[in-house]
């Protein structure tokens, strides 16, 4: 009776997206009705039927060498289909990534009656091709799916379920799909679970293939799971994931973007050489505890598997105390860097812009060449051209004998991080939009211009999306330079504060522990210059303590022995709404009770702050600016 319900209801459904493109909610799954929508924009008719493309004999032999490496590997995975399926009514199909069908097998009599629609090899099953279907619904929307009857697009194809499930390789490629089709009158609950279980065993095949000669890390819930299909299965070069199963991307909450980026520390306590712990398990910097089994390399010269890994010997900074929010943006940030695309860093004073442009060099496929930083906020106006586009000898007076390079071709090769690019006076900023359109650099006194290659970081503390007179940034630069932006959160709206409190005071060294009630203190403020704020307090205390001595709260700055001013009003964080334009009254509202509790001296305001007194000298004259006037 719920069967033949259900059927009514998606008859009506049919019915009513034909005469009307809409179907009340709850009736058509989600995923399902994304796909009618996309067959309709396609200008397909529901009662119509499929496109005939079947390939020759000759084209489908092409087809399958050149996938020859996933049918050898999927062949184990089909033959557990079958058997698990049962041969009477079912048919498992295998298709490449663009949903052609390479390989199908099970019964002959529901095979003969499939190939009526064109479920045979040769013929095309992605959505463009078949509508509504299993295997190039899966495709689009990427995840496992199944259709059912006429949930199917074309009226012909309402005689099948089918249940797909893609097939990703180690690094989270898409390689083709595998489907198992039945009578629509005959559903199984658990046949997604079925084909899921059968994909497992074709991606742990394949991950063991590719990843023989690296260490492997396997994660399950249970025990018993550690050597099985449905394991996490981690690779590691140095100690940098290069290659990750389906299982362990979904048990970690990790993005593909991680790979050849992620070190093993950014997901796991501890080293890689040392787990899993003497109970046998490993423990995740979210909290999760996993069954685990380490298996080093087999050979003494692995080969690397992605081009984003910096050369061995190259130096590795310390990873920086980014939660999981800046970790994944700094993944996807270093691919789009690899790609070409320039990055746009916002945030607050002492945020970390610098630590995290940083990172994204020494992870990205640049890593060998120079980091060159420029302060543009720092650099006299009457130098900065000079600076940046080099000179030839005999530019002016007082150019060097043998020239200067500048800071744009000293990047080449490598990244070119500007900081405070709201700063650059707005001459030169044309100037550095023709350089980074043409990727030549022309300097002052030089015949004919230079060809430069970099990845460009440029970072601001204050909001540069905005036109007029008043503008920091010509509109044409600003959408070359923020093709992906990147917004760093400041360190009080951290809600691990204290456990990162601790763990930055373990980083620096031997010392005695901060007593509870510094611990609560410093936890508690509201830190106006963030990080580097923190870290210059910190180091300040393990100094003035010394090895073996005691934290007293008389060793504590000023703006910490007693609410501010500057606390109070950065004790709550911004509103959600207010954006960048809160930020930077926050930041003003900062300056200014730094300079007030200072008795208007900048130095030691800046010293307060955990800024660089340039920052406090310039922000305090844009405030006064308006007075003035």
């Amino acid at each position: 009776m719920a069967t033949r319900s259900r059927q009514q209801a998606l008859t009506q459904a049919r019915l009513l997206f034909n005469q009307q493109g809409a179907v009340p909610g709850g009736i058509v799954a989600e995923p399902i009705l994304r796909s009618w929508r996309r067959c309709a924009d396609l200008g397909f008719d529901m009662r119509g039927v499929r496109r005939a493309e079947l390939m020759t004999q000759g084209e489908l032999r092409e087809a399958q060498q050149r996938n020859e490496a996933l049918r050898r590997l999927s062949e184990p995975a089909l033959s557990y289909l079958r058997r698990e399926a049962g041969g009477s009514g079912n048919l498992v199909i295998l298709s490449d990534a663009q949903g052609l069908v390479l390989d199908s097998d099970g019964d002959a009599a529901f095979a003969s009656r499939a190939s009526r629609v064109a479920l045979m090899p040769g013929a095309p099953w992605d959505e463009a091709a078949a509508g509504t279907n299993a295997i190039g619904t899966a495709l689009v929307e990427g995840r496992p799916i199944t259709v059912h009857g006429a949930e199917h697009y074309f009226e012909p194809n309402r005689i099948l379920t089918c249940a797909a499930v893609p097939i990703t390789d180690n690094e989270g490629r898409t390689l083709g799909v595998l489907d198992l089709s039945s009578q629509a009158r005959d559903i199984r609950p658990d046949v997604l679970e079925l084909v899921r279980a059968a994909v497992d065993m074709i991606e742990h095949r394949l991950f063991e293939q590719a990843y023989a000669h690296h260490a492997v890390l396997r994660l399950h819930d249970a025990h018993s799971g550690l050597g099985a299909p449905g394991e996490g299965l981690l690779a590691f070069q140095g100690d940098v994931l290069i290659g990750a199963n389906r299982r362990a991307l979904q048990a970690l909450g990790l993005a593909a973007t991680a790979l050849g980026v992620y070190r093993y520390g950014d997901v796991f306590d501890g080293e890689l050489e040392h787990c899993p712990d003497a109970a046998g398990r490993v423990h995740t910097r979210a909290g999760m505890s996993y069954h685990a089994r380490l298996r080093m390399p087999r050979s003494r010269a692995p080969q690397p598997v992605t081009p984003a890994l910096p050369p061995v010997g190259a130096p590795r900074p310390a990873t920086p105390s980014f939660d999981a929010a800046t970790l994944g943006a700094l993944a996807r940030a270093v691919h789009l860097s690899d790609a070409g695309v320039s990055i746009l860093l916002q945030g607050e004073t002492g945020v970390g812009k610098e630590v995290f442009a940083r990172q994204l060099h020494a992870r990205g496929k640049r890593a060998s060449g120079p980091f060159v930083a420029v302060n543009c906020a720092a650099l006299p106006e009457s130098l900065i051209e000079s600076e940046l586009f080099g000179y030839e000898e005999g530019a002016f007076t007082g150019a060097r004998r043998q020239g200067s390079k500048g800071l744009l071709r000293q990047a080449h090769g490598g990244v070119l991080f500007l900081d405070e690019i709201g700063d650059m006076p707005l001459l030169l900023q044309s100037r550095l939009l023709r350089v980074l359109q043409t990727r030549e650099v022309s300097p002052l006194g030089a015949a004919r211009p230079v060809l430069v290659d970099f990845a460009l970081v440029c970072a601001t503390h204050r909001p540069l999306a905005h036109e007029g007179a008043d503008a920091p940034v010509r509109p044409d630069l600003y959408f070359r330079i923020a093709e992906y932006t990147v917004t760093l959160t400041p360190l009080r709206a951290r809600p691990d504060r204290l456990e990162l409190l601790r763990a930055l005071w373990a980083a620096q060294g031997p010392g005695p522990a901060l007593p509870p009630a510094i611990e609560a203190r410093l936890a508690a403020y509201s830190w106006p210059g963030n990080y580097r704020q923190l870290a210059a307090v910190l180091r300040t205390l393990h100094v003035l303590a010394g090895p073996s001595g005691v934290v007293d709260a008389d060793m504590l700055p000023a703006e910490l022995s007693q609410p501010s001013g500057a606390c109070r009003a950065l004790e709550a964080p911004p509103a959600p709404d207010g954006g960048a334009a809160d930020l930077q009254s926050l930041t003003d509202a900062a300056i200014r009770d730094a300079l007030a509790a200072h008795g208007g001296n900048v130095s030691r305001a800046a010293r307060a702050l955990g800024v660089h007194r340039s920052t406090v000298y310039r922000r305090a004259g844009a405030l006064a600016a308006p007075r003035a006037r």
